[in-house]
């Protein structure tokens, strides 16, 4: 399985996005129907953010977390001190567990950076138990995360590269209405329902917001990692514009949506 989430370090990760991810896994669990006694399946675990939310809102039996980075891996395995959690290396599109062996098999943020995702939900369903629930989340980057879009429309008004940057982030697999209801339905499974859960993204400043993706993290960071010097300064003096809005730096907060599917195993 390919990705196309680029990660360099987890304390960059965890400023773009595992600070958040943790606040999305909270109601996503709820709407996942995740209860006590559950042995469920974390599919591209991250650093941990729906592992250990799990772990700590449910009387989990067991958890199986997985993910192809070897950097998030390492970091998830640091931060683990429960019996109840498996963390290793595992490719989403081939999960190394004997059909039917779980009650859920969950993935926060994952699917929309796989470009198999339809084959990831397919091994999700092989290893649910009969009458158990898929379900997955993902963001909606085309019309649901102002913050980043902030900063797509920037670059793609600088910059044919900056356009094509916004034509491949904003139509990533599973984002679009649907999208991720018509692949589980198609993936066989029954009752599917799909609804939105939306967090808001705070930051501090500026360099709160911009710090990670300058540094390289995420699919927007290695944009900007690949400018020369005269570009990425263009880039960071517009962005910074774009974020300040006319008034002093300071703190900004963004809404941000997320599509939520889920679906029971006949």
């Amino acid at each position: 399985m390919s990705s196309s989430f680029n990660v360099h370090k987890a304390s960059g990760y965890e400023q773009l996005m595992g600070r958040w991810s943790q606040k999305l896994a909270l109601p996503f669990i709820d709407f996942a129907g995740v209860e006590d006694g559950d042995r469920i399946v974390d599919v591209g675990c991250g650093t941990g953010s729906l592992t250990f939310a799990l772990a700590h809102s449910r009387r989990i039996q067991a958890i199986e977390a997985i993910d192809f980075s070897s950097v998030f891996v390492e970091e998830a395995l640091r931060r683990n001190n429960d019996p109840r959690i498996t963390i290793r290396q595992a490719d989403a599109c081939a999960l190394p567990f004997e059909t039917a062996s779980f009650d859920r098999a969950l993935a926060l943020l994952v699917l929309h950076f796989i470009p198999e995702a339809k084959k990831a939900i397919g091994e999700m369903r092989r290893v649910t138990r009969p009458g158990g629930t898929v379900a997955a989340v993902v963001w909606d980057h085309l019309g649901g995360m102002a913050g980043m879009r902030m900063m797509i429309d920037t670059v793609a008004a600088l910059s044919e590269a900056g356009r094509q940057l916004r034509s491949r982030y904003c139509f990533q697999p599973m984002i679009q209405p649907g999208e991720m209801k018509r692949a589980f339905i198609e993936g066989g499974l029954l009752d599917v329902e799909e609804t939105q859960l939306m967090i808001r993204m705070n930051y501090e400043n500026f360099d709160d917001y911009w710090g990670p993706i300058a540094a390289g993290e995420g699919p927007l960071g290695a944009f900007v990692g690949k400018l020369d010097g005269a570009e990425r300064a263009q880039v960071d003096a517009a962005v910074r514009d774009a974020y300040e809005a006319g008034r002093p730096d300071g703190p900004r907060s963004f809404a941000n949506v997320a599509w939520a599917c889920r679906g029971r195993v006949p």
